[in-house]
């Protein structure tokens, strides 16, 4: 790379030189990205794609206007131009009374903790090919899977600097690797397709091609003679695969720039309850290995543990510091941004606190029901709460899974829903947001 500067000089000298053209206060950041990846379909080789890159942002402040700009390009030639282009911009902003940058005093300050985000284990091209392969015979072994839809595997690393005129200079890397497979099952000429896939930050945690693979054939399995239901009112449980899908609303809802637009359904319940008592929704950037941990939030801010929900309280909103000026708050370390554009807010690692009875328990204190495993084109009314999803999984009688079921519909009032939610005890930690299975009783369900 052409005039090449180390990451930390680089961005030091990119946020002086945009203070010395006249913005009042400028952060950049550079994002470092390699990735590998390899499909294979029946065996054979189907695609290899490799990325490598090095981009640059730059954010800055003049007044209370403010303007973001980026490039792949980091010579000295574009590093002069890019501040030229970005204080230009800002001059010619309009003012946001929010706009601005986390002060010195409200900065984390390092040393950061070591998450073990980064994992030196490499896995070459041929590598991830026998993976691949692997795990798709695995899943083409189950009796009654017919086609492969294609096995993946891949291994991806990651760097992210920030400075600030402010005063803060941190970075952490990152790695990931994935593996994963689809197959479509076939009975009486009719086909269903089922998948699985994992990533994980280390590669010893990975779970090998013979899970994946079995789990994949499984669950397309599972699938086949699905039938149609007439509409009623049944207890409801969200497989722990997909109950994030149900509990993600909250989310969006609590976050501060929505409650500072006050286009929120839930703008009102700070303080109040909106989970049952005794279950809390847990934000931990700290966890070891975590897929969402993270040293210090997208604007330099602390983070912490927290819960969101304690005893069933909502305890805060989502904050970056934009959304806390406006609210006239404190930014929470939520903050989440890329290399352009303003900030918005994130969770790290998020959990929601598991029960005492696993699926199977679930089921036998439901009786009778609908366990969903698949969730698709949800609908939700963000001043309301009002939500709808198409759903497919099957139908359980007297606490024992009896046929699959395809083409419904699940709706309700989340505000409602989630008061009656009642957490399993299979709780897992796959990504960034897990969840045990979830019960819900008396939801409405439309079928045939």
């Amino acid at each position: 790379m052409p005039d090449s500067l180390p990451a930390s000089d680089l961005l030091h000298d990119i946020v002086a030189a945009a203070l010395k053209a006249g913005a009042d206060g400028a952060e950049a950041a550079t994002a470092e990205r390699s990735s590998l990846s390899v499909g294979v379909r029946n065996g054979a080789l189907e695609d290899v794609e490799r990325e490598e890159s090095r981009d640059l942002g730059l954010r800055v402040f003049i007044g209370k206007r403010q303007a973001t700009v980026s490039a792949s390009d980091l010579s000295e030639a574009t590093r002069t131009r890019l501040v030229e282009r970005a204080v230009a911009m800002a001059k010619l902003a309009p003012e946001d009374p929010y706009a601005g940058m986390v002060p010195a005093a409200e900065l984390a300050r390092g040393p950061f903790p070591d998450l073990q985000l980064f994992d030196p284990s490499e896995r070459s091209a041929a590598e991830l090919e026998q993976v691949a392969r692997e795990a798709e015979a695995v899943a083409l072994a189950v009796p009654g899977v017919s086609k492969s839809e294609g096995g993946h595997a891949g291994t991806a690393s990651t760097r992210w600097r920030l400075v600030t005129s402010e005063g803060f200079d941190g970075a952490y890397a990152s790695t990931g690797f994935s593996l994963g497979v689809g197959v479509i099952a076939e009975k009486d000429g009719a086909m269903e397709r089922g998948g699985e896939s994992r990533s994980t930050r280390w590669l010893e945690d990975l779970p090998g091609p013979e899970g994946i693979g079995a789990e994949a054939g499984a669950r397309a399995i599972a699938k086949l003679g699905p039938r149609k239901i007439a509409s009623t009112t049944a207890p409801i449980i969200f497989e722990r695969r997909v109950a994030t899908q149900v509990l993600s609303p909250l989310l969006g809802a609590i976050s501060g720039l929505a409650i500072a637009r006050g286009t929120s359904f839930l703008k009102d319940r700070m303080g109040q309850q909106v989970l049952p008592k005794g279950v809390g929704l847990v934000d931990d950037p700290f966890r070891i290995r975590g897929m969402a941990s993270a040293p210090f939030d997208d604007e330099g801010s602390p983070v912490q543990a927290r819960n969101l929900v304690d005893d069933g309280v909502l305890t805060t909103w989502l904050l970056n510091h934009s959304a806390a000026a406006q609210l006239g708050l404190t930014t929470t370390g939520h903050a989440s941004r890329g290399l352009v554009g303003p900030s918005g807010v994130q969770t790290h690692n998020l959990h929601l606190t598991p029960g005492d009875a696993d699926l199977n328990g679930l089921m036998g204190q439901a009786g009778t029901g609908l366990v969903i495993t698949s969730m698709f084109g949800p609908s939700l009314n963000a001043n309301t709460g009002d939500w709808s999803a198409g759903v497919s999984g099957y139908w359980f009688e007297n606490g024992e899974a009896a046929y699959p079921v395809s083409e419904i519909t699940v709706a309700g009032n989340l505000v409602d829903l989630w008061m009656r939610l009642v957490p399993g005890s299979d709780l897992e930690f796959r990504g960034g947001f897990n969840s045990p299975s979830v019960l819900f009783d008396g939801v409405a369900i439309a079928g045939k």
